[in-house]
């Protein structure tokens, strides 16, 4: 099954972080990343820019409506994701908890991909 790892974490606190710092980071998820291929589980993922750059489309009475920045004023932003393929939902959670953002303060939201599901 697929699950979507959803990284949400406070995009303020990274943009105060050195870039020395920043760089050991991204070394930790490449490594996750790395992990992930070599069980077999990679299926995709990215690192989002920010929130700053979020357009927010609604539709009302016909029309489309666009808003800068995102739906939502929260203190943790989605960042990235993964997209994994596991067994079942302990794996996933096995392998969210091993996120960098995870070990660092940040959330993992889990969330099993609607794959070949039937719409009536």
């Amino acid at each position: 099954m697929k699950y979507a790892l959803l990284i949400y974490d406070d995009q303020h606190s990274w943009g105060k972080l050195d870039d020395q710092t920043k760089a050991e980071i991204y070394a930790e998820y490449d490594k996750f990343g790395a992990a992930l291929a070599e069980k077999g589980q990679m299926r995709g993922g990215e690192e989002l820019q920010p929130t700053t750059t979020a357009t927010t489309v609604r539709v009302k009475d016909g029309k489309t409506l666009t808003t800068d920045g995102p739906y939502a004023e929260t203190k943790e932003q989605l960042g990235g994701f993964f997209l994994i393929e596991c067994d079942n939902l302990d794996e996933a959670i096995e392998a969210a908890a091993q996120i960098p953002s995870a070990k660092r303060g940040g959330t993992i939201e889990v969330r099993p991909v609607a794959e070949g599901m039937q719409h009536d």
